[in-house]
């Protein structure tokens, strides 16, 4: 059995290292915090610098950036959408072809191909499930958009003059661009995914092992409840499992599973996902992008979907 060590890292505001209880911490361990980082031997070997590799974790927005360079990039998607019932068995279904093209700071998209089952679509063509416009609203521009940009830097998502289905697909992008980052304007999750800062963390064990990832050797930073929570601190879980592979190389992300779930009593999700990343010149962008799952909205009809968005022939006009 592979020897596991117990590093920490430092956190910005945590008590003094003189006042810290290091009884618990084995023999070989190193205290540089307050918050402990499971480390695989292989790791250890790898002389990897833990604390600047869990601040360029929590200070990442590559992945987010990745989702951007989408809109200012042309390619090739191979979009399937399915819808459903409580059994698993398909309700309504979508399978598409897309192009989209770039020219003069714009972006079009044009559907090569399509085929749909059941009530995937109303009678005037608009999607008839959350899930289905949530996707629409991330891989398919409906008209021509001018004026995007895959600058990060200064953005942020925002609830301002959006309501109904547009407020709920930014909330929704929220959660899957920033796990494991405050995010305010979603009511009674905002600080609760917040797993870097010092309360969440508490509430999780993190790893970092090396593994291949699919012909890449890459760092595996792993995060998922403790053991031994109570039930008021289970009740505070929205993350169940985030779990991202960096390249040992560039640090950049090659791939990241998570799970999420949470019921407010107004609201309630379950779901997971699952990205890939590739490059295409010097930008890092979204390869294949798996999700499924389960939403409910007070007032709206429990939604059941899966989708799978598989990206190619990047290219830039």
């Amino acid at each position: 059995m592979k020897l596991l060590y117990t590093i920490s890292f430092l956190c910005i505001g945590s008590a003094a290292m003189s006042q810290q209880d290091t009884s618990h911490v084995k023999k070989d361990s190193a205290i540089i915090g307050n918050k402990a980082v499971t480390l695989k031997e292989v790791v250890v070997r790898s002389n990897l610098n833990v604390p600047a590799f869990i601040n360029r974790i929590k200070e990442d927005t590559t992945f987010y950036k990745a989702f951007r360079n989408l809109k200012v990039l042309g390619y090739t998607a191979l979009n399937d959408i399915r819808m459903v019932d409580k059994s698993g068995e398909p309700v309504a279904t979508l399978y598409s072809r897309t192009i989209q093209q770039t020219g003069k700071g714009c972006r079009w998209m044009n559907t090569v191909e399509e085929q749909t089952t059941g009530d995937m679509y109303n009678k005037k063509h608009s999607f008839n499930y959350y899930t289905a416009e949530m996707y629409a609203g991330l891989f398919f521009a409906r008209d021509t958009i001018c004026g995007e940009s895959n600058i990060v830097k200064g953005t942020s998502f925002t609830m301002e003059g959006k309501s109904g289905i547009e407020k709920h697909k930014e909330q929704l992008k929220m959660l899957f661009f920033n796990p494991g980052k405050k995010i305010p304007g979603i009511p009674f999750i905002g600080n609760k995914i917040a797993i870097f800062e010092e309360e969440a963390a508490a509430l999780y064990d993190f790893s970092i092992d090396m593994q291949e990832f699919k012909g890449e050797m890459c760092y595996i930073f792993k995060v998922i409840p403790r053991d031994n929570l109570s039930k008021s601190e289970k009740d505070q879980i929205v993350i169940n499992e985030m779990t991202t592979w960096f390249n040992v190389n560039t640090w950049d992300i090659v791939a990241r599973n998570y799970d999420l779930s949470y019921n407010t009593g107004f609201y309630n999700f379950d779901v997971h996902m699952e990205v890939e990343m590739t490059k295409f010149e010097d930008l890092i962008v979204p390869r294949v992008l798996r999700y499924y799952g389960g939403w409910n909205v007070i007032l709206k009809k429990r939604e059941r979907g899966l989708f799978t968005a598989t990206l190619f022939d990047f290219n830039r006009k």
